[in-house]
């Protein structure tokens, strides 16, 4: 072990050095997952309580180490029980960037006998739907997905495996539509189901964002899938990814963004964190208050 130097009585080697740093970039990854979130109170309150631990141990406080000692050992417990929406938050993160990810090159070398599945489709239905809805300002909330069928969520309504065509996705949607309450997942040119229940973001997002916004960047941030959302209020496009929005988009450019997305080009740029798009707006806000 190569000592690098001494700080009174603690020698710091190389190896030392390196274990600071990766833990140091683990909190900060942990931290960025829950930014904005409810869970970020809960995990500094973790922290702080550890870090007390951890300095009454150094004090050999013993009766007060024990104590909080016995409290880490059931702590660990609870943060499972309390964290697992953002444990699976973390794990899919880790699984996106993998060696053996969807989009990643090495999966290509290493099964490079298998057929690659063009996921691409016709999304003009997609689109002319969109520009009906929100001509009539009629909420909706797709959710087209490349890599899965999303089984799970698509379980929570009612399976279709209907083709994709822009008066199938009007009538869906129409507000005196059984199916037209909650949302409808495509996947390889089809409907796979409606009337689908999502995941709402327990983030705080933006005040002219409702329940329909609040679900699809729920489900953005639990599957990789892109979420297109038409408001009902205002008629304007939305498009969700990754817990990013892209907000009042053309269609050319939602053609555009699913067309990439579709073809396994990288789309994630283009969309805004939720704090910067709030942060943009107020800029927006002040610079007309002063004009």
């Amino acid at each position: 072990m190569t000592l690098l130097f001494k700080i009174g009585f603690l020698e710091i080697s190389i190896v030392n050095m390196i274990d600071i740093a990766l833990v140091s970039f683990l909190l900060y990854q942990v931290y960025k997952l829950l930014k904005g979130s409810v869970a970020i109170k809960i995990f500094l309150g973790f922290l702080s309580i550890y870090l007390v631990y951890l300095l009454v141990r150094a004090l050999r406080m013993e009766l007060l180490s024990s104590i909080l000692g016995q409290f880490m050992g059931v702590g660990v417990i609870a943060a499972i029980i309390i964290f697992a929406p953002e444990i699976r938050k973390f794990l899919l993160l880790i699984g996106r960037s993998s060696l053996l990810s969807d989009d990643n090159v090495w999966k290509d070398i290493l099964f490079f006998w298998r057929k690659k599945d063009n996921s691409s489709f016709n999304i003009s239905p997609i689109i002319d739907a969109s520009k009906t809805l929100a001509g009539s300002n009629t909420g909706a909330l797709m959710v087209i997905s490349k890599s899965t069928e999303l089984k799970f969520y698509a379980e929570s309504g009612d399976i279709l495996d209907a083709e994709l065509s822009k008066r199938l996705l009007v009538s869906i949607f129409n507000k005196y539509s059984p199916l037209h309450d909650g949302a409808v997942i495509i996947h390889n040119g089809k409907i796979k189901a409606a009337r689908c229940i999502l995941p709402v973001t327990e983030r705080e997002v933006p005040a002219q964002f409702g329940l329909r916004h609040r679900a699809g960047i729920g489900m953005s941030e639990a599957t990789d899938a892109v979420i297109l959302i038409v408001s009902e209020e205002t008629g304007q496009i939305s498009m969700a990814k990754n817990g990013k929005v892209l907000h009042n988009m053309s269609f050319q450019e939602v053609r555009e963004t699913l067309n990439d997305y579709l073809n396994s080009l990288d789309v994630d740029s283009r969309f805004e964190n939720l704090e910067d798009y709030e942060m943009k707006k107020k800029r927006k806000l002040a610079m007309t208050s002063k004009s």
